[in-house]
């Protein structure tokens, strides 16, 4: 162990070496479940690295906890889905002892984290799962529609968007909807499809009387207050 924590074990999951993992497995005075200084079992460490092999390897043991965090509350699913690695979500979903709404210290679940970073393919598997809540907010109220809109990821906005358990128009903390967030950084495709909805208030402001308009006219984002005018030109009837 180095002054780290880094067991052994630990080097040879974060590298993917599947040989070195099992011989090492093989011996009594091994613990495959020992974490480094930041909480990061050898399994966490495969599975942010990827390593699908030695994830396979280590999740054959009783003595390994799929589930164990790291201190900042992150676990192993959580690390795989931020990461979007899929076959690895895969894996731990097809598992009964792992719990696919966990969130971290932040309270942001592995769908808020594949939310985020626009991962498609992670966002539908955790949303097939029965127990996990698509509209679930982190710590500051800023829910996975939210999250992908701030981001621009269009795809997973639009997925999210088909739940009916979702709220479009769900104000963070800060009173910032998904539509103010998707303004203020420019997203135009974004805000296009939530201004397309009937039950997105265009004009709701945030906390600091700041409207999605006039975030977007402040940064100067052109083509979004264009979509923003061009709504407000519309007659009811063309809206419809």
């Amino acid at each position: 162990m180095n002054e780290e924590g880094n067991t052994p074990l630990w080097c040879a999951a974060r590298d993917g070496h599947e040989g070195l993992v099992k011989n090492l497995l093989r011996r009594d005075d091994v613990d495959a479940n020992s974490p480094n200084s930041q909480g990061e079992t050898p399994l966490w460490r495969a599975i942010s690295e990827g390593h699908e092999g030695v994830v396979k390897i280590l999740l054959g043991r009783d003595d390994v906890d799929p589930c164990s965090p790291n201190y900042g509350g992150e676990t192993p699913l959580l690390s795989a889905a931020s990461s979007g690695h899929e076959g690895l979500v895969k894996m731990l979903l097809g598992r009964d002892d792992v719990y696919p709404d966990s969130p971290n210290s932040d309270g942001e679940t592995p769908l808020w984290w594949a939310a985020l970073k626009g991962h498609e393919g992670v966002v539908k598997l955790l949303l097939g799962q029965d127990d996990v809540n698509p509209d679930k907010p982190d710590r500051y109220g800023r829910t996975p529609l939210g999250s992908a809109a701030l981001k621009g990821h269009e795809g997973v906005v639009k997925i999210l968007l088909r739940r009916d358990d979702v709220n479009p128009d769900q104000p963070d903390r800060y009173g910032q909807t998904a539509l103010l967030r998707a303004a203020k950084n420019g997203h135009e495709r974004v805000v296009k499809v939530l201004l397309g909805r009937d039950d997105v208030d265009p004009d709701k402001p945030d906390n600091d009387g700041q409207t999605p308009l006039s975030w977007a006219a402040s940064r100067g984002h052109a083509g979004v207050v264009a979509l923003f005018r061009s709504r407000e030109s519309m007659t009811p009837y063309s809206l419809q």
